[in-house]
């Protein structure tokens, strides 16, 4: 990629998280890279390419945030690993501001993107059988969706203590 293009995806980023998709233009996009709009179109197309790149991106990020767990052999690992998450989607203004915006993607468009997790969703299903749950497949997605919630308490409440939840999950599930 190159660099008017990272500078285009950028503006977009912060631009779709403060206004929103729909009420940011391209030209806004473009005056905030300092490119014209033309070349957003010829990168991108349209706003719905600027949309789907930075979709894109947050896969890729989703398979690296993911990775370590997912190759995790430890059931007990995989679950603090997965716990300790938070640190990582917040480790800095810019990548707390890419994950809100994931997150406000997916309620604007009204698409979960629920196939970001299934790698995540598969591994915990695996450690909480290996735990002996009765249920592993449920406990899974019980995770996910309290871990999911936390994460839209986290960027809707300013307030909202995120790490207290994350060890209220640590101390449910022993760790």
């Amino acid at each position: 990629m190159t660099e008017k293009q990272e500078k285009i995806l950028n503006a977009a980023l912060e631009l779709f998280a403060e206004e929103g998709f729909r009420n940011t233009s391209t030209s806004k996009v473009a005056k905030r890279a300092g490119v014209s709009e033309g070349l957003i179109f010829r990168h991108f197309e349209n706003k719905d390419g600027l949309l789907e790149a930075i979709v894109r991106e947050g896969e890729e990020r989703a398979k690296h945030l993911f990775a370590d767990i997912v190759l995790e052999t430890d059931p007990k690992e995989v679950l603090r690993k997965t716990f300790n998450m938070g640190e990582k989607l917040n480790k800095s203004p810019e990548t707390a501001n890419f994950w809100k915006l994931q997150y406000k993607i997916k309620w604007e468009l009204e698409d979960y993107m629920g196939h970001k997790l299934e790698p995540l969703e598969r591994a915990l299903e695996s450690a909480f059988s290996k735990l002996n749950y009765p249920n592993p497949e449920l406990e899974a997605r019980f995770v996910l969706t309290t871990m999911d919630g936390f994460a839209t308490r986290f960027y809707l409440d300013k307030g909202f203590d995120l790490e207290s939840g994350m060890e209220f999950l640590r101390s449910k599930y022993g760790l």
